[in-house]
């Protein structure tokens, strides 16, 4: 592994870290509620990310709901409000050079197919298909449980003959509803699950 593929690496993992320690701290302040929507749990996780003073330490910037502009997009008029936007884009200067960590948050519920489908269709194929940089899938499940929203994911993915492309859990020390995908284009694809379903008042 090259050095620069090994501080990547190091830079996604310290990224993971800001996000989770986010969601803890969300879980025990309990300003949110289980009605909000997608950008509203972003909002609040990307504040706490940006006042950890591990961000502060290691400079790391976190920005929300950020608009992706590549190389390839015609810049004809209107142009900006056409581009793809994604949830969570964390970046650090190393060596004179900008890296970048991408996140995409949807939400799930566990009796809920249209948002387990969403979760697929407008947040892991963006990333598989070239849409969104590669990065990390997180999940803000806000009703029922876990592995059973998981296997309802899955239930899906093999559905539309894609068995190969399941999330599997994986043993980690970031985080312990962690899950990984894996696809012939893109390679690994990260999914963190987020409960605030089962700690909530």
């Amino acid at each position: 592994m090259a050095l620069t593929d090994i501080y990547r690496k190091a830079f996604e993992d310290d990224c993971i870290e800001l996000i989770t320690s986010a969601y803890l701290i969300a879980l025990s302040e309990k300003k949110y509620q289980l009605i909000w929507l997608e950008n509203d749990f972003s909002e609040l996780l990307g504040r706490y990310v940006n006042n950890n003073p591990l961000s502060v330490a290691k400079g790391i910037t976190c920005e929300t709901e950020k608009k992706l502009l590549s190389e390839t997009v015609i810049m004809a008029k209107g142009f900006a409000d056409k581009l793809p936007r994604i949830d969570f884009v964390y970046s650090k200067i190393w060596k004179k050079e900008r890296v970048h960590c991408y996140m995409e948050a949807k939400r799930l519920k566990e009796s809920d197919s249209q948002l387990k489908r969403a979760y697929i269709d407008e947040g892991m194929d963006r990333f598989i298909s070239g849409k969104y940089p590669m990065g990390c899938m997180l999940g803000y499940l806000l009703e029922g449980k876990t592995n059973a929203t998981i296997n309802g994911i899955n239930s899906l993915l093999t559905k539309d003959k894609r068995n190969t492309e399941t999330l599997q859990p994986k043993q980690t020390k970031l985080f312990k509803s962690y899950y990984e995908s894996i696809h012939s284009t893109t390679g690994i694809l990260k999914h963190l699950v987020f409960d605030f379903a089962n700690t909530a008042n």
